[in-house]
Formats: structure tokens, sequence, C-alpha cells
């Protein structure tokens, strides 16, 4: 059995908590008042009781048990179905955590679905009772709340990747690759930006979907409010975007930087490759069994020790020169 929370608003201002469910027909009966139900974790019986007192639809009751839905909005006779995601970053272990959040919205009633227990929600009722001044906009003023509550957290997550991509630029020029420990920590934080920009992206749609006058769902009082969470999904949208065009930066830098560094490794092994095997030539030259210019004569020593002395020290400096060394 799930958790159950009950609020009922009498324009606004909180008039009852802790509703049977039984007596949520009564409560609706009564003129401009709102009620909010929300289900954590429910089992299906519980759900299906609420679908039955509140007619909702089995589509969308079916939506709301499965798991891990994509963002979207449907539309029914009498009410709204709703999928979103409360998301934070936990950088230390590379982890996006979502909380998924599901609402049956109507004029009179908003009920609420998730399946854990991550989003908290006493920031947001503190917020419902805060605002009391909008609650004779019906569900909708509370649909607003939940919502812009939600991308509000969006914003947390983009700043902890902003923060966390500045410091593995950085890093870049330390003068050390990423060792495997990094890159795997690197590999999961890309993914979960995969994962953010998937989830946020069809925010768009979702929030302009409840705005959409044809449906009237949305009060002109209210557009504005639904509005100022759309410019707020673009720019998490857009922040997202930026964040990907900089993932893809790094990389393509890392790369470089990496062939760099093995181009100037390479050219130290093959300069000392170089510098070793002129001795090793002369010596072999004149280390042969068979009569050569200046055989047993001094002259021919000496010219067998300059060259094999001379010329590594003269590669040396060459090679020190053009900065090979």
């Amino acid at each position: 059995m799930g958790e159950i929370q009950t609020r009922a608003y009498l324009n606004g201002d909180l008039c009852a908590s802790g509703i049977e469910l039984e007596d949520l027909s009564e409560w609706l009966e009564k003129p401009d008042v709102v009620v909010w139900v929300d289900l954590c974790s429910p089992d299906s019986g519980q759900l299906h009781a609420i679908a039955k007192e509140l007619g909702l639809h089995e589509l969308a009751v079916e939506d709301a048990l499965s798991e891990r839905q994509r963002p979207k909005i449907d539309f029914y006779d009498s009410h709204l179905f709703l999928s979103c995601h409360a998301l934070a970053l936990d950088a230390n272990n590379a982890v996006l955590l979502e909380s998924e959040i599901d609402a049956f919205v109507n004029r009179d009633w908003l009920v609420t679905v998730r399946k854990d227990d991550d989003f908290d929600l006493s920031h947001l009722v503190e917020r419902w009772d805060r605002s009391s001044s909008l609650g004779h906009h019906g569900a909708m003023f509370l649909l607003y709340g939940m919502i812009d509550d939600v991308v509000d957290g969006y914003f947390d997550v983009v700043e902890a990747f902003d923060e966390y991509y500045d410091e593995a630029s950085g890093m870049l020029f330390a003068g050390h690759p990423f060792d495997p420990t990094e890159q795997k920590h690197w590999f999961q934080m890309r993914r979960a930006l995969v994962r953010f920009h998937r989830l946020v992206v069809p925010m768009r749609e979702m929030v302009s979907g409840v705005m959409r006058r044809e449906h009237s769902a949305v009060s002109p009082d209210m557009y504005p409010y639904f509005q100022d969470v759309y410019d707020h999904i673009l720019r998490v949208g857009e922040s997202s975007e930026s964040l990907r065009d900089l993932v893809g930066t790094i990389v393509e830098t890392n790369l470089s930087l990496r062939d760099f560094r093995q181009n100037q490794v390479m050219k130290r092994v093959s300069s000392w490759a170089a510098i070793i095997a002129v001795p090793t030539l002369v010596t072999g030259y004149y280390g042969m069994n068979v009569p050569y210019p200046g055989s047993g004569t001094t002259w021919g020593a000496v010219v067998a020790t300059l060259a094999s002395v001379g010329s590594p020290i003269a590669l040396f400096f060459t090679f020190r020169k053009r900065e090979w060394l």
C-alpha cells in the first residue's frame, strides 16, 4: 500500500487535510473547493479506486502504473494526464537522480502519482500555501506550482554539470592525461548529461500542450505564469545543448592533446635512438675484421673516437634546438 496525502483548498486557502478517499466526491460537490490527492508508490487497487471515484481514463491509469514514462501530456474528456521527472545530479558518483511524477488534472482536482518519495513535497506544499491569492484559478494553480518547482530543480542540475565540465576542461592542460578512474567518471557524467537532455527537451511540448488555448485548460490570468515556466524550460534546453557542445569540444581537445603528447614522446624516443645509433654505426664499422682506411694507425683511432663522441653530441644539440628533446 502506497502513502496517500490529501488536502482541500477553498479559494486558495487550506480548509481540510487527510480526507478519506471515499469522501472525495462529497468535497468536490462543494463550490470553489479544489482537492489535491498525492499517491506515493501506489498499488493497482489504490489507483483504480481513485479512478472510479473521479472518472479517470483507463489508458491514463495504465500509464501512471507503468514504469519510466517519458515526459508527455494526454487530453481526455474530463481531465488531462501528464508525466514529468524531478531531477537532481550526484556529481561525485556521476548519477542523475530521477523521480517520475504523473498527474491527473481537472478544474476541481489534481491527483499526483509518484513512483518514489525522492521528490520533496514539503517545499511544494509551502509554496502553494504562500501563493493562496492564485487559488481561485482552481487546480491549474496547483499544477503550475508543481511544474515550476520541478523545472527550478533543473537549473541546479545544469549548474552542477557546468561546474564539473569547467573543472574537467581545466584539467585538460594540467600536463597529464586522465587516469582510467577519471575517464570512467567522465563517461558516466556524459551519459548522465545525455539522459538529462532526453528528459528535459520533451518538457517543452508538455508545457506548451497545457497552454494550448483550444483546450481552454489555462485561464487568461494563469497563462503568464505557465508562459514563464515555458521560458524557463527553453533556457534549460538551451543550456543542455550548450553543455553537449562543450562536452564535444572537450573530447576533441582531449584527443588532440593526446595525439600531441604521443608525437612529443615519439620525437624524443626517435631522437635518442638516433643519438645511440650513430656511435653504434661507427664502432661497428671500425670493429670489422677487414682492412679499412686508418686500420692499425693512430689517426684511424682518433677519427673513430671523434666520430663516436662528436656525432652524438652534435645530434643532441641539434635536437634540443628543434625542441625534440
